[in-house]
């Protein structure tokens, strides 16, 4: 009865008839998300924080973004091919080092922008912007500290993790990562401005920015490597070279005025210790959980370097193509922080909901049309590199079993956790996703893989137990509506 009279209201209101004295602040926020209200007022859901454009618009240049990353990702390994066996080699094993940092800063811009994202959600712009500063500060401080350590203990550092290296690789490996360093706090910078114009709900900024930082670094690369000869140099510097410019642009971005979210040098000159406690509470955690999410795959990678060339080879194959499947997820999980910050703010959980169900049902269409074109395409895909015929059906069997795992169970297992942290539930996702790695992915790649002698299958069959794991655990975390409780701001 009440919907109805609601409903009589709104249609005659639209006829400019209103004479009654409805409290529109009464209505249960459920209620404009009734499907036959929605259509008796003309198709529209009231009071929705995003609507479907916003959302698109948030979405689509993520994943551009994320196509471009793994794109211009191979051509910058190509490019560096040309300088030898060995500068290939020093560069890979430095990368995994820089991979495992990269998530450590984009933990800490997920921190911010969840606080960022709750402070717009609730309306208190001022905190918006001091959060923001706060986050810079925050990053560029920790940033400097690890560039600092690494350029003091490179050497040591690489001989503690790659012992057994030839010479000539280590000296590769030490010159890169030597000039990555110094990218390091402008790597972190670009993150966190990127996180901060995502929670704005505008990720076309740093999609733009990401484009011309890629274009910069592999105009470098062909200019330093094939110019000048420069080899590994060439390439570290063309990739430090590209975040610097890439971190200056979004900064001067950032300091619009016109912005939602803006900063100021005086909002970088002080340090607000609840504001920065708050980003941490966010931050640490999934930054322990990244980390060790990388150190993981890096001692996966060293179990199956065990069972031979073929195998090596058909595993890394794989990966290339897999990553293609994960674009689409990759974007949500960052477009759901955004989302579910604003209405956690908000202290709208109705809509939270609203926009996690739909959300995540965008996960899983968008995941099933680009795992099907990877596995679609996948002949093709092949030919492209020299297998032997061995490697070619080793690796469509690995695909299979990542595709398919992916379809049914990655936006459960990956993108549904980043709801929980967006709304404060931080401390459960770190512990079970750690918890998962440990036991599943590596416990069990040793006991599939080398015990019962399956090899890198057994590998990957462990991955999906992971997964099967991690969303059984989150599906009831989120169902149980803890996180509702859970308060930051």
């Amino acid at each position: 009865m009440f919907r109805i009279k609601v409903t009589v209201h709104i249609l005659l209101k639209k006829r400019r008839a209103v004479n009654n004295n409805i409290n529109f602040q009464d209505i249960p926020p459920d209620f404009w998300y009734n499907k036959d209200i929605v259509k008796l007022t003309g198709g529209t859901r009231m009071n929705r924080l995003f609507s479907d454009k916003e959302l698109r618009l948030l979405i689509v240049p993520l994943i551009i973004e994320q196509i471009l990353a793994i794109t211009v990702g191979m051509a910058d390994t190509m490019m560096i091919s040309y300088a030898g066996e060995a500068a290939i080699s020093g560069v890979a094993l430095v990368d995994l080092i820089n991979l495992l940092l990269m998530n450590v800063f984009a933990a800490l811009a997920t921190g911010g922008a969840v606080v960022s994202s709750q402070y717009l959600g609730k309306g208190n712009k001022d905190m918006c912007r001091e959060s923001a500063g706060q986050l810079l500060i925050v990053t560029t401080l920790i940033s400097l500290i690890i560039m600092a350590a690494v350029l003091l203990t490179k050497r040591h550092f690489l001989g503690l993790l790659y012992p057994s290296v030839a010479r000539e690789v280590m000296d590769n490996a030490v010159t890169y990562l030597r000039i990555s360093a110094y990218s390091y706090p402008f790597l972190a910078v670009f993150n966190s401005c990127a996180a901060l114009f995502r929670s704005m709900g505008n990720s076309k900024i740093s999609m733009k920015v990401s484009v011309l930082m890629n274009l910069i670094n592999v105009a470098g690369n062909a200019v330093l490597i094939f110019g000048f000869s420069m080899g590994v140099a060439g390439a570290a510097w063309a990739t430090a070279f590209s975040r610097g410019v890439a971190a200056l642009i979004m900064v001067w971005l950032l300091r619009d005025r016109r912005n939602v979210i803006y900063i100021n040098l005086r909002s970088l000159c002080r340090l607000n210790g609840s504001v920065i406690r708050k980003i941490l509470y966010i931050g640490i955690p999934n930054g322990i959980e990244n980390g060790l999410f990388q150190l993981g795959r890096v001692l996966i990678v060293s179990i199956i370097a065990g069972f031979g060339t073929v195998q090596i080879a058909a595993n890394a194959v794989a990966n290339n193509l897999d990553n293609m499947g994960l674009i689409s997820g990759m974007a949500l999980n960052l477009a759901m922080v955004t989302v579910v910050g604003r209405c956690v703010g908000a202290k709208d959980y109705e809509q939270v909901e609203y926009y996690v169900k739909k959300l995540m049902k965008t996960a899983y269409i968008a995941g099933a049309v680009v795992n099907g074109l990877v596995l679609l395409s996948m002949p093709l895909a092949l030919n492209i590199y020299s297998l032997t015929p061995e490697t070619a059906e080793l690796t469509k069997i690995l695909v299979w079993i990542h595709c398919a795992g992916a379809i049914v169970m990655w936006p459960v297992a990956f993108t549904l956790p980043n709801a929980l942290r967006a709304a404060n539930d931080v401390r459960m996702p770190m512990v079970t996703s750690v918890f998962s790695m440990v036991v599943f992915r590596i416990l069990f790649s040793v006991i599939l893989g080398i015990h019962f002698q399956m090899g890198v299958i057994g590998v990957w069959i462990a991955m999906i137990m992971d997964w099967i794991f991690r969303l059984t655990l989150f599906i009831l975390r989120y169902r149980k509506g803890k996180w509702k409780q859970m308060n930051l701001i």
